[in-house]
């Protein structure tokens, strides 16, 4: 794990395989995670290389809702820290990467909508 020291957790197009072949340059095995206090929402992609690399027009997006009992599944991905630069340069302007403490204890990178305040 020394090589990939980062936890990433992702719930959307970064765990497909296409997108992290494009992105990382490698398909990245990762471990069932959760976040809780977020929810879910649709955000509609205009990049068009984001569309071309993922297949769609509109991703999940993180809200934050401050209540422990709204919880998204996901998957914590361990990145090299080139990887997480490359994973902001896929992200758009409408998501902040943030660090966040996830289910099982870990405390990882995830991006957020944009409007969730400021990272730690």
């Amino acid at each position: 794990m020394a090589d990939y020291p980062v936890v990433l957790f992702s719930y959307g197009t970064l765990r497909q395989r296409e997108v992290q072949l494009s992105v990382f340059g490698r398909e990245v095995a990762g471990t069932p995670d959760a976040l809780p206090g977020y929810r879910l929402s649709m955000v509609e992609i205009t990049d068009p290389h984001v569309i071309a690399v993922s297949g769609a027009t509109h991703h999940p997006i993180l809200q934050a809702t401050g209540n422990a009992d709204d919880v998204v599944e996901g998957t914590a991905l361990r990145l090299s820290e080139d990887e997480l630069a490359a994973a902001d340069e896929y992200e758009v302007d409408d998501y902040r990467r943030v660090l966040v403490p996830l289910a099982s204890g870990l405390r990882g990178w995830v991006y957020t909508a944009d409007d969730n305040g400021p990272s730690t």
